[in-house]
């Protein structure tokens, strides 16, 4: 017999989710419990999941409370269950985006856990209702066999009359009941919780295109994603044909086609070595020989077209794109004056195959060579004028017994490290403070003034006060001590962490102004008009003038990629945890160094958390005073 019996039944939808609640009685023990289904159902003892702890919170479990006040009880848990929610729903992030910082993303592993171990709960509670029903059976079995080889001489015992008149009126209802309970309430209500979570197809995308970044800028083939192949990994992951095939027909549908080749073509090598998958071979080809055919390379999309007519004659697009492609290669030989069908190139595509499409940024293949670590200008003449010392702020009290350690990273425009300029428990503190405040970076449009996300900003941060703990202000005052220029007019400290290929592509972090023809540039060689740009002063409601510094604090170490490269004059610093880098973006004369310009690469592998500090002019008066040129 099935131990519980179910006294009441609350379900509430809460966005288009229902949350499920019982009351039951084990006939065993007299004892009572609350479930969020009917096989969860417990003892007070044993119960679990928010809404059973915040119903027994309300309503202390005893029998004579149940019989009296249970409707109470289950109404007064349910308005607290709905109410928790709403406000996990209004502090929560958005579902979106939630690729740009890997720091949100790790309480996705949590949730898929807890999503597990209920799926485990659920197939044990299918597995036992099996079992109860197989018990059943087979006791009917056996019962039915003796009581149908002689129905009368049976019957003729009264017991077993009285026996079939109780089983047919009242055990084969409780038959019926167990048959009918559903044992996934429980997972079902679980993840309608946990659904407001989840990434959706944004993110996903987003996730995809920052693969494909990666292979970019780090020149890193298919394969290697495919096979896990990765500097610094600590945890192995492959794809399938069909995570392949995924990614290929995203950029095919974003009208990338280069990708589009380079991810189909894995998918059918990881095909062709025997791996088996959901998808068709034939749609691998069609994708693939189309996207080859926007390549320009025509042998090979005919090639590809006519093994996918081996593979389905009666493709229905198969037939005339091979004639439409073999129709556009003889004309090509005509005109080229040529008889002879070049034969198709037999070798995988690789990287290297076709040329990469260009795109916005002029300084592209300069900016990803650095972040490879290639291309780096610092001779070593240049390295043998950086210095390492001790600095204390001009004999400043508070670094007099402790000065700061300070190295040289470059020396023209000069960029400088500190070192151990956060400890391991500040770093903690600021991250844990900033966690609940991520949200997705902005830029400022350069037309409109107004901050908008950006393609090219692949990360999430949060502004932190002095006031929002003693540990925001003790670092506040470093930067202060260290850098012997004012905070007081600088912005909040900006607390960022990158997410999947985390970027930041080459920027300004000082406001440009409209182009000055009489500007001397001599020094300054970027100062020319595609350096500056016609936008409002970003600053200009602060009052505080333009973003005279960079203080950038470092608060993790990153296993691969995530550098802060300036294409300008060629150098890459890597993050070193516990460390900071400083520089000016402004000249003495207040006038923007163009060389500044700076990125940060994507992450390879790691999560990178960064602070920064953006120091304003105003204040700055007597602590940095104006040179006599234009470029001092």
């Amino acid at each position: 017999m099935f131990p519980f019996t179910v006294n009441h039944r609350v379900s509430v939808s809460y966005r288009s989710r229902v949350l499920v609640i019982f009351t039951c009685e084990d006939q065993n023990t007299g004892h009572h419990g609350v479930g969020e289904s009917t096989n969860h159902c417990k003892t007070a003892k044993h119960s679990g999941g928010v809404a059973i702890k915040l119903l027994q919170w309300v309503c202390p479990i005893t029998r004579s409370y149940f019989q009296v006040k249970t409707r109470f009880c289950l109404t007064m848990a349910t308005f607290l269950v709905l109410t928790l929610l709403t406000l996990s729903s209004i502090s929560s992030p958005t579902q979106a985006e939630i690729f740009t910082s890997i720091g949100q993303m790790t309480d996705l592993i949590f949730t898929e856990r807890e999503l597990v171990q209920s799926l485990k709960e659920y197939i044990e509670a299918e597995e036992s209702k099996l079992e109860a029903v197989k018990s059943w059976a087979n006791k009917l079995d056996m019962l039915t066999r003796a009581s149908t080889s002689d129905p009368e001489g049976f019957l003729a015992h009264p017991v077993n009359a009285y026996k079939l008149m109780k089983r047919l009126n009242t055990e084969w209802s409780e038959l019926e009941s167990l048959v009918l309970q559903d044992p996934s309430d429980g997972f079902i209500s679980n993840m309608s919780v946990h659904r407001q979570y989840f990434p959706d197809e944004e993110d996903e995308k987003g996730a995809a295109k920052a693969l494909m970044r990666l292979q970019d800028t780090y020149k890193l083939d298919s394969e290697s994603f495919s096979k896990g192949k990765l500097p610094g990994v600590r945890y192995n992951a492959l794809l399938t044909v069909d995570d392949c095939f995924d990614m290929g027909k995203l950029a095919y549908n974003e009208n990338d086609y280069y990708h589009a080749v380079l991810w189909m073509q894995q998918a059918l090598r990881q095909m062709d070595s025997g791996e088996d998958a959901k998808t068709p071979k034939a749609d691998i080809l069609d994708y693939l020989s189309y996207s080859v055919y926007q390549m320009g390379d025509l042998p090979r999309a005919i090639e590809l077209t006519r093994r996918l007519v081996a593979i389905d004659p009666s493709h229905q697009r198969a037939g005339g794109n091979l004639r439409y492609f073999e129709r556009l290669l003889s004309k090509e030989l005509r005109d080229r004056g040529s008889s002879q069908q070049e034969p198709a190139d037999e070798r995988p595509i690789q990287l290297d195959t076709y040329e990469r499409p260009k795109d916005y940024l002029p300084e592209r293949e300069i900016y990803e060579a650095l972040c490879r670590g290639e291309g780096v200008k610092m001779t070593i003449k240049r390295r043998s004028r950086l210095f390492c010392r001790y600095q204390d702020g001009n004999r400043n009290p508070r670094l007099l017994l402790k000065p700061m350690k300070e190295e040289d990273e470059w020396d023209s425009p000069h960029i400088v490290r500190f070192l151990e300029a956060l400890s391991d428990e500040e770093i903690e503190k600021i991250k844990e403070l900033a966690k609940p405040k991520l949200a997705r970076a902005t830029v400022r449009d350069p037309n409109t003034g107004v901050l908008t996300v950006a393609h090219y900003r692949v990360s999430k941060s949060a502004w932190l006060e002095g006031e929002d703990d003693p540990v925001i202000a003790r670092v506040n005052q470093r930067i202060e001590d260290i850098t012997g220029l004012t905070v007081d007019t600088a912005e909040l400290l900006q607390v960022a962490n990158y997410g999947v290929g985390g970027q930041y592509e080459p920027h300004y972090d000082f406001s440009r102004r409209p182009f000055d023809s009489n500007l001397k540039v001599d020094g300054n060689r970027l100062a020319t008009y595609l350096n500056y740009k016609d936008e409002p002063d970003a600053f200009k409601s602060l009052g505080t003038g333009n973003r005279v510094a960079t203080y950038l604090n470092y608060m993790s170490d990153v296993e691969a990629g995530g550098a802060t490269v300036f294409p300008d004059f060629g150098a890459a610093i890597f993050p070193r945890k516990g460390t900071a880098v400083f520089w000016y973006n402004l000249f003495k004369s207040g006038e923007g160094d163009y060389r500044t310009r700076h990125a940060a690469c994507p992450v390879l592998v790691g999560s990178k958390w960064v602070s920064n500090k953006w120091i304003h002019e105003r204040g700055q008066e007597f602590r940095r005073p104006c040179g006599l040129t234009e470029v001092d």
